[in-house]
């Protein structure tokens, strides 16, 4: 079996926006960097996973993304996520990749545990695995067995429309509950609230 993990990364000077209450613009490009590196490093750590495509029109975060041994596509055109995806995974198609797991580049606690119990949920052809963010409304995952299966629906309520979208075609859903895989940061609450875990797990 050939599983392909794929990142989106946005550029890094348009990264996390919504907390330039909080955060200088260094410092969003930092945490942006740093939360990359992290979900490289999960991925790469799990051995169920053939190998990671990174495509973003950064060429800073390409570069981070091969010297974590992924391979890169430049994103072209106007930027829009579920085209770049869709992209991606025909990819990962022409590759011969038997099923992708697209995770986004923002989840500081995703864990390799995380990644494991998803493609063990997807092990059965013609399956859609999804996990949801912390408001149930976005997509932090979206495995799909094969490359293809669904379109890509990301966007306000995402995580409802993909598990639609897999009924319709006939898929087996599953959804994979992780509170780890939950936080992704976007607004300061969220910052918050990774800040208090990581002193909660630092504290243990």
């Amino acid at each position: 079996m050939s599983i392909w993990a794929i990142i989106p990364v946005k550029p890094f000077n348009r990264a996390k926006s919504r907390l330039s209450q909080v955060l200088t613009p260094d410092e969003r490009q930092q945490l942006a960097e740093t939360m990359l590196r992290h979900v490289l490093q999960v991925v790469r750590s799990v051995p169920q996973v053939m190998g990671t495509l990174v495509i973003s029109r950064d060429g800073k975060a390409l570069a981070i993304a091969r010297d974590y041994g992924a391979r890169t596509v430049v994103e072209s055109g106007a930027p829009q996520l579920n085209d770049a995806l869709m992209r991606a995974t025909q990819v990962v198609a022409r590759w011969k990749g038997s099923a992708t797991l697209i995770l986004p580049a923002d989840l500081p606690l995703v864990a390799p545990e995380d990644v494991a119990c998803i493609l063990e949920l997807g092990l059965t052809e013609r399956t859609v695995v999804l996990a949801t963010d912390q408001h149930q409304d976005g997509t932090n995952a979206l495995f799909m067995r094969p490359p293809g299966l669904i379109d890509y629906a990301y966007g306000v309520g995402s995580f409802h429309r993909h598990m639609d979208m897999a009924r319709q075609v006939g898929a087996e859903v599953k959804v994979y509950e992780s509170q780890r895989l939950m936080l992704d940061i976007d607004v300061p609450d969220d910052l918050a609230l990774y800040n208090e875990l990581m002193g909660f797990y630092n504290g243990k």
